[in-house]
């Protein structure tokens, strides 16, 4: 096989999770260089795989509290019936088979000044690079929405129980129920998330409970792939699917105490089932360890995604902001290998390369109909940047056949990046 040199693995490190399980050779050194991950998700696990693969000379440590990660990417076809669970599953084996220590624990606090993770087990890890993929937290823009509340109106919003809880509901909903989904306010995890959600339960309801319906409650104007979406209502929902935005109800569902759901305007909504998708933060951890400005999220430096509060520490995925890029699976997978890359060298003592990312998100909108955004991202005067022409949307006007292509990608794509993060 070929050596890759530095600039090989930067190239490699800025492009798609199809191409990316390509095997890397060491560039390793024996100095010892201890890195800590905290947090196991699609960020985090690809960029410690990504640090082993570049310098088997670092010792990489991920923490993680759950023995397995449940992908919320595809989860809404676990709601819409059209997978099962264990099916967006994944474990850690493959990280440890190159070489990355997991550890099954909670990170209660991290140390910037004395470089050191602790975690409720008791343990301490010293660092000389820390990486934070925390995922989100909820902020508190729904009055009386509580943990109490979360059991009875699923938010679904990080897969696993909720996914499950949240789809037993529907299962249990006699025909003619009505179901609510509470869209958040930006910025959020999965922008396009909450509308495939509605389409995947719009589809599952319209071929077993016929006359049920969905209702979206945006606390927003405007959503991601607006019109895609919209014309997919239309075209396959027209009947048990519909969207009210902010402007109708003075911001959305404001008020859940109780179990009384009320919007902005006070208006009181009635349904079989609610699924409470709240406004959002960095992860909890990240606010503990006071890496997230007055917005909630982690302020970071482009080139290496490094904290801009303290030093020695990179935050990537949802928690960061990272804005033009948007915070989903691909981009966060993206962010991690250009943040390994950058932390290989700077462990190094080299200047890290010139970055680029990309981002694809799919969203299936009924069985063979599948629509898409991609863009590919550069490096500009400090900043992440759009690359003028790169990408785009999937065409209003495209053909059934390219459609159904499209969920064909979608699928595609999933098992490509799910074996690029968590894979040997």
């Amino acid at each position: 096989m070929k050596k890759l040199n530095r600039r090989d693995f930067i190239k490699i490190a800025g492009t798609t999770a199809a191409v990316s399980t390509l095997g890397i050779p060491s560039i390793g050194s024996a100095a010892s260089k201890k890195v800590v991950i905290v947090g196991g998700g699609t960020g985090g696990a690809t960029c410690a795989k990504y640090i082993r693969m570049a310098d088997d000379s670092v010792e990489v440590t991920l923490i993680e509290p759950n023995k397995h990660y449940y992908t919320c990417y595809l989860s809404n076809e676990v709601l819409g019936g059209a997978r099962k669970i264990d099916s967006i599953k994944f474990g850690y084996d493959g990280l440890k088979k190159h070489g990355v220590k997991v550890v099954h624990d909670m990170v209660t606090g991290i140390d910037a000044g004395a470089r050191t993770v602790t975690t409720k087990g008791g343990d301490s890890f010293k660092y000389d690079r820390c990486v934070v993929a925390p995922g989100i937290s909820f902020r508190d823009n729904i009055a009386g929405y509580d943990d109490a509340a979360m059991q009875k109106m699923p938010h679904a919003w990080k897969a696993g129980d909720q996914t499950m809880l949240l789809r037993k509901q529907l299962e249990a909903m006699a025909d003619g129920g009505t179901v609510v989904i509470a869209a958040p306010p930006n910025p959020f995890r999965c922008p396009p998330g909450p509308y495939e959600r509605a389409c995947q339960i719009a589809n599952y309801l319209k071929n077993n409970k016929p006359k049920s319906k969905v209702m979206i409650v945006d606390a927003k104007e405007a959503f991601s792939k607006q019109k895609l979406f919209m014309q997919a209502f239309d075209r396959y929902y027209k009947d048990n699917l519909e969207w009210v935005s902010s402007f109708d109800t003075d911001g959305g569902i404001t008020d859940v105490t109780g179990g009384v759901v009320k919007t902005g305007e006070g208006t009181t909504l009635k349904a079989d089932v609610f699924n409470i998708i709240p406004a959002q933060q960095a992860g909890a951890i990240a606010l503990t360890a006071g890496l997230a400005d007055d917005s909630g999220w982690c302020p970071v430096v482009h080139k290496t995604f490094e904290s801009t509060i303290h030093k020695g520490i990179h935050v990537i995925g949802d928690a960061a902001i990272q804005k033009p890029l948007p915070k989903s699976g691909y981009a966060a997978n993206s962010e991690a290998k250009v943040t390994a890359a950058a932390i290989v060298e700077l462990v190094n003592g080299r200047e890290p390369g010139t970055p680029s990312w990309v981002n694809t998100c799919y969203s299936i909108v009924a069985p063979d109909d599948g629509i898409s955004v991609a863009m590919v991202y550069n490096f500009v005067d400090g900043k992440v940047a759009k690359v003028a022409g790169s990408g785009g949307l999937t065409s209003l006007e495209s053909t059934p056949d390219d459609r159904a292509r499209e969920v064909q990608y979608a699928y595609s794509w999933f098992d490509n990046i799910v074996h690029d993060a968590f894979g040997a």
